[in-house]
C-alpha cells in the first residue's frame, strides 16, 4: 500500500532544517544591516499560501455497514438474490423452498417465530412496519402481539402468497436498519443453505470509501477527521472519517448485526469516509480502481509562508528564529514568529514580514 507524508511540526521542522544546513547567526545578529550580499546563497520570496498537514493512503469504493445474511432455518435457494440491486421494506431477499424472505426494517435481529400471545421489541418492529406497510389497520402499535396483529400478518401472508397462519416463522423475515444494496450473492439458485450458510452479503445504499491505516497512523481515524478523496476517474470530493469497521467487515464477510465501530484489518485499522454528494459523487466510477485518500489532521489558510530552509536560528541570549532580508545589494537580519510547517514550507509572522519581499536560503 503506498502511503505519502506531508508533515513536518512546529519546533521540531525548524530545528531540523538548522540542523540541515540554514543559517546560524550569533548574538546581535538581528535588525542590522551591513551582512552583505554575498553572505547569501540563494534566495526566494516570502509567499501567501495554505498549509496542510496531511497523509495520503489509497483506498476503495465500497458501501457502509457491509454484512452477512444468513438463512436462519434450512431449505433450498429458489430464487436466488441480484447483486447490485437495492432492497426496500417488504420486498424480498431470496426466496427460499419457493417462499420470500422479507426485508422488514429494525435493529433488532429477527431470532424467533412471533404468535399471538408474545411480547418484545421484535414484535414492536414486526408491528410497525406493518402500518409503514399499509396493512396496520387495526393494529394497536406497542410490544404486544394479539389478534389484531395476527389478522394485519394474515393479510400480508396472502399478499406474498404464503399460508396465512397469522405468525410469522423464524426465517421468514430478515430486519436491517434501512433499505440495502446485495453487494454480494453467496448462495446461487438451488444451494442448500442453513444457519451457518451465508446467503448474501448486503450493505447501506450510501457509498463510502474504505482505507486502511496502521497503529501508529490512528490519529487520523478519529470521527469527523476530514478527508480529500481523489476518485479513480480523477474527480476530487471532500469527506469525513465516519468510523472504523470490524476486520471481518472490511474483508467482506461479517456477521448479520450491524456494521462499524472500533475494529481494523489485521494490525491496521480500518477506517470509513462518509463522501459529501453521497451517491451522485460515486456516480460512473469504477468500483475496483484504486482511489487516494489524503487525511487533512491541520490546515492553516492564507498565511505567510517562506521555505523551511530560509529560517535562522539566532543564538544569544534571546535565541529564536529569524529570516535573512534581502534587500537589493544589502541584507539584514529580523526575528520572527514561527508557526505551522507542511510541505517544505513554514509559517512566518512579524514586523516588516509582507509578502514578495525577499529572504536569504541556505542550500547545501
Amino acid at each position: 500500500m503506498r502511503r505519502r507524508t506531508g508533515l513536518l511540526i512546529g519546533g521540531t521542522a525548524v530545528a531540523a532544517a538548522v540542523g540541515a544546513g540554514a543559517l546560524v547567526y550569533g548574538a546581535g545578529g538581528t535588525d542590522g544591516r551591513g551582512d552583505g550580499r554575498d553572505r547569501v546563497p540563494a534566495t526566494a520570496a516570502v509567499t501567501r499560501a495554505d498549509l496542510v498537514q496531511s497523509h495520503t493512503v489509497d483506498g476503495k469504493i465500497d458501501f457502509a455497514r457491509r454484512r452477512a445474511v444468513k438463512s436462519a432455518v434450512p431449505g433450498t435457494v429458489t430464487v436466488a438474490p441480484r447483486e447490485g440491486a437495492t432492497v426496500t421494506r417488504g420486498q424480498a431477499l431470496y426466496e427460499l423452498d419457493d417462499k420470500p424472505v422479507t426485508l422488514l426494517y429494525g435493529p433488532v435481529p429477527a431470532f424467533r417465530e412471533m404468535k399471538v400471545g408474545d411480547r418484545g421489541s421484535d414484535v414492536l418492529q414486526l408491528e410497525r412496519n406493518l402500518v409503514a406497510l399499509g396493512l396496520g389497520r387495526g393494529i394497536l402499535v406497542d410490544p404486544r402481539y394479539d389478534e389484531a396483529t395476527e389478522a394485519a400478518v394474515e393479510r400480508w401472508q396472502t399478499s406474498l402468497n404464503r399460508v396465512p397462519t397469522g405468525r410469522v416463522g423464524h426465517g421468514h423475515v430478515v430486519f436491517q436498519p434501512e433499505r440495502v444494496t446485495v453487494v454480494r450473492a453467496d448462495a446461487a439458485l438451488a444451494d442448500r443453505v442453513g444457519p451457518d450458510t451465508p446467503v448474501l452479503t448486503v450493505a447501506s445504499t450510501r457509498p463510502v470509501v474504505r482505507a486502511d491505516l496502521g497503529q501508529n497512523e490512528a490519529r487520523y481515524a478519529a470521527d469527523g477527521t476530514k478527508v480529500e478523496v481523489t476518485l479513480p476517474s480523477g474527480k476530487s470530493v471532500q469527506g469525513r472519517v465516519t468510523g472504523t469497521v470490524r476486520p471481518a467487515d472490511a474483508s467482506g464477510g461479517g456477521s448479520g448485526g450491524g456494521g462499524g465501530g472500533g475494529g481494523g484489518s489485521g494490525d491496521g485499522i480500518t477506517v470509513e469516509i462518509a463522501l459529501d454528494g453521497g451517491t451522485s459523487a460515486v456516480s460512473g466510477e469504477d468500483t475496483e480502481a484504486t482511489a487516494n485518500v489524503r487525511f487533512i489532521s491541520k490546515s492553516r489558510q492564507d498565511v505567510l509562508t517562506v521555505p523551511v530552509e530560509a529560517i535562522v536560528a539566532l543564538r544569544g541570549t534571546d535565541g529564536g528564529y529569524g529570516l535573512q532580508i534581502v534587500e537589493g545589494a544589502t541584507s539584514r537580519m529580523v526575528r520572527v514568529e514561527t508557526g505551522m510547517t507542511a510541505d517544505g514550507r513554514i509559517e512566518v509572522g512579524g514586523p516588516g514580514i509582507t509578502e514578495g519581499i525577499e529572504v536569504g536560503v541556505a542550500v547545501e
